[in-house]
């Protein structure tokens, strides 16, 4: 039987956590810590403008309070995150993170609307998931 494609959309986080441009660097780390997540999509109403990750706000941590305050989600997300259709298959969307070095990609359904994150543990979970299939058929 030849192995099936796995479209990334059965991995996706698609009650995804967001920010907005304008969200100061304390209220971004609060949304993280709060939900627990390390990527936050940046949306500019329904398009995804940017990706802060929990490195961005790490690289920013040093600043004075009042400096904090000046900076915006804006200012230190990462512009044009890497973006890939729900219908890619999933082999396909773990290569290219490896290979750009990323740890999340912006999801889009068909019609190319936010449709949620695939960070490296959604991955994981895939791997760990697919390996237990293969070798507990049954489960």
């Amino acid at each position: 039987m030849p192995p099936t494609r796995v479209p990334v959309e059965e991995y996706t986080t698609a009650d995804t956590v967001t920010a907005t441009e304008r969200m100061t660097i304390d209220e971004l780390r609060q949304l993280m810590e709060r939900h627990g997540v390390r990527h936050l999509p940046v949306l500019r109403g329904d398009a995804v403008v940017g990706l802060v990750s929990e490195r961005d706000l790490r690289l920013v941590a040093g600043l004075s309070a009042a400096e904090k305050m000046q900076v915006q989600a804006a200012d230190i997300m990462a512009p044009a995150p890497l973006t890939v259709r729900a219908s890619t298959p999933l082999d396909e969307v773990a290569l290219a993170m490896s290979e750009k070095k990323v740890g999340s990609v912006i999801v889009n359904d068909d019609e190319g609307r936010f449709y949620g994150i695939f960070t490296a543990t959604d991955a994981l979970n895939a791997l760990v998931e697919t390996v237990r299939r293969n070798t507990m058929p049954g489960l």
